[in-house]
This record gives C-alpha cells, structure tokens and sequence, in this order.
C-alpha cells in the first residue's frame, strides 16, 4: 500500500531496529499501545513480528525506514480490529491517519471485510481523533477491559462499516 508520503507493507529482517526504537523501547508509545517494553535491543527477540503477516510497516517513503506499524486482529469472515503504534518522534505529523484510511481501504477491497473495529484507552485523544478522522464513528464504552502497566483499563470503540 501506498499514500501520498507514506509505504505500508511487510516487516523485514533489516527492520529490526527501527522496531525496536519507535516500539519496543519508546516508552511514550507504550503508554498506550500494548507492547511489551525493551530495553537493550539485545534482549529484544523479533521473530514474531517477522512470522506474523497481520503486521505491517509504516515507513516514511523518503527513507524508507519504519517509523511505526499497523495491525489486524480479532478477524471473523466480515470483520477485524485494527491497531497502530507509531513512534513518539513523528507524533503530529498525520502518519497515523494516512496509514489507518490506507489500511481500511486495503482490508475492505482486497481483505473482503465489510466491518473494522478500533479501540483506545480513554484520555487518548490522539488515537480518537486519527479514528475519526479516518471516517470511524463511537461504537462503545467497555469499562475495566483489561489490565496493562498496572492498572484497569477503560477502553472505547470505533467502527467503520464498508
């Protein structure tokens, strides 16, 4: 997939440490994008990034290096989640955007999906407005959903419907 500055595709083995520095180790990005932390990339083990192809790489197309990722999950026949992480030093740039309506694009024409879900931890404004700028809408609230970085989580749905 492509947009006007960005290239989706699959996660390489040469896409190692970008991985590892705008996910696994960004602490900013972890606060709200499940993933477990990091801290020397020695210790990071990336082989189950590599092996699963519901993983993508945003990558800048000027650089071609990953900068975050996008996922789906969760797929019944008709419908997924979505998820995306990007790393803290390209926040506030519209990336996260242009890669979701890419994304949904791609998983209702060439995936056959006709419903996609995302979610947020509420206080994450950020990631509500790239789902609403990329035509979602308020599905619901689901109190307490889980559990991550020690605390309970509330957590909102979006949806968009092909």
């Amino acid at each position: 997939m492509e947009t006007e500055r960005l290239i989706i595709d699959e996660i390489g083995e040469s896409d190692k440490e970008d991985y590892f520095y705008n996910i696994s180790h960004d602490k900013k990005v972890l606060e709200t994008f499940i993933c477990k932390y990091v801290e020397d990339i020695k210790d990071f083990d990336f082989s189950p990034y590599l092996t699963n192809k519901n993983i993508y790489a945003i990558r800048l197309k000027s650089t071609n290096k990953l900068i975050g990722i996008i996922l789906y999950f969760d797929e019944t026949q008709e419908s997924c989640e979505i998820g995306y992480g990007i790393g803290s030093n390209y926040w506030n740039n519209g990336y996260v955007t242009e890669a979701v309506k890419a994304f949904i694009k791609y998983l209702f024409e060439e995936k056959g999906f006709s419903t996609i879900y995302a979610s947020f931890f509420v206080g994450n404004d950020a990631s509500k407005r790239v789902m609403e700028k990329s035509g979602m809408i308020y599905n619901r609230y689901s109190a307490k959903e889980l559990e991550y970085l020690g605390k309970e989580r509330d957590l909102i749905y979006y949806v968009i419907h092909k």
